[in-house]
């Protein structure tokens, strides 16, 4: 049986044993993660309050936003901190128990970020391919999609409850690692969890981005056509103004969902692209700075996703107001409801006489 310090989120992946740690690269890993934590913890929790000081005002984006930073905080606390601790000691100090439940939520908060980015991208793709379905489902007590996001972040994250234990390393040295009965059952494990957590999610909200703008593509051109048809001289049919506030009020969650996507992928896809060299690579350089910088900087998308939404939904001095907890409770996002957009949505796609 070999033993392995494979760490999906803790941006290291050697072979056993007790070796001095390289304390200038250490130190450069415990700023990284201390910088990440705070901004992690800050953004996060100033959005879901923000969020909660607006409870009255329900829509169906601001739902997948909170899930979204619970799991961001997820990722803050299970995996960044603990990395952090973990840096500082440069030992694993708790517990068997202690070891198997860090590890075992640090992939929960992993999979529960990306599969709540994906169920938001499905959620936006509805709204504007399947308009009707959204509209028909949104005073739904339960938002089924972020249930099944947690409970399939739940599950395909028990593997790492027997993967992960308390083990010796060196006489009196005890470390939280992985053990593998076979040669091939590290290779196997890193390829499955890059594939469900990386690579199909990406391709999922690829397809979904492009349908989108698809059908966007398309409801601009109708919108075009409708006004050629009106006359430039001639007031706007309500047909018209409202395939106008469609376009208008779409493209702007459209356009903060794909930014999440993009960044998503732009923060993870190293952390995965190194581990993947890490087993399929017997010379691959896992002590070298960069290779390790690179993995930890995958946290950054838990810091990101706040600051994201807040970009998107609030003006500069609201922003600033959310972030240092003093904006007034009563004011409004910029971003229109659901229930609005999607009526507009079906209103557009009427003709004259239906809407007499």
């Amino acid at each position: 049986m070999s033993h392995y310090s494979l760490n999906l989120s803790n941006a290291s992946l050697e072979a056993a044993g007790d070796e001095p740690r390289d304390e200038y690269l250490a130190q450069i890993e415990i700023a990284l993660l201390s910088v990440v934590f705070l901004c992690a913890v800050m953004l996060n929790c100033g959005l879901l309050l923000a969020l909660w000081r607006r409870r009255q005002q329900v829509s169906r984006m601001r739902v997948f936003v909170t899930h979204l930073c619970l799991a961001d905080l997820v990722v803050a606390f299970f995996q960044v901190c603990s990395q952090l601790m973990w840096k500082l000691t440069d030992r694993f100090l708790g517990p068997d128990l202690v070891c198997r439940s860090v590890k075992y939520l640090q992939v929960v908060g992993m999979f529960a970020s990306t599969y709540m980015i994906v169920v938001m991208t499905v959620d936006r793709y509805q709204a504007v391919c399947n308009p009707m379905v959204t509209f028909q489902r949104r005073r739904a007590r339960w938002n089924l999609p972020v249930c099944v996001a947690w409970a399939v972040s739940f599950i395909l994250s028990i593997p790492q409850i027997f993967i992960f234990s308390r083990v010796q390393i060196a006489p009196g040295v005890y470390e939280c690692w992985a053990e593998f009965d076979q040669p091939w059952g590290l290779k196997a494990y890193v390829t499955w969890t890059t594939l469900v957590i990386f690579v199909l999610p990406v391709i999922t909200v690829m397809v979904c981005q492009v349908r989108i703008c698809r059908a966007l593509q398309i409801n601009v051109y109708k919108k075009t056509l409708q006004q050629r048809k009106d006359g430039s001289s001639n007031p706007p049919s309500s047909r018209a103004s409202n395939v106008v506030s469609v376009s208008k009020s779409r493209i702007k969650t459209v356009k903060m969902t794909v930014v999440i996507v993009l960044t998503y992928t732009i923060c993870w896809a190293p952390f995965f692209t190194v581990q993947m060299w890490s087993v399929w690579d017997a010379s691959a350089p896992t002590g070298n700075g960069t290779f390790t910088v690179l993995m930890l900087l995958a946290s950054l998308n838990s810091v990101a996703n706040p600051f994201i939404y807040l970009l998107f939904t609030m003006k500069s001095p609201k922003l600033l107001g959310v972030l240092l907890c003093t904006e007034d409770s009563n004011a409004k996002e910029s971003l229109p409801e659901e229930a609005t957009v999607v009526s507009s949505l079906h209103m557009s796609s009427k003709s004259p006489s239906d809407i007499r």
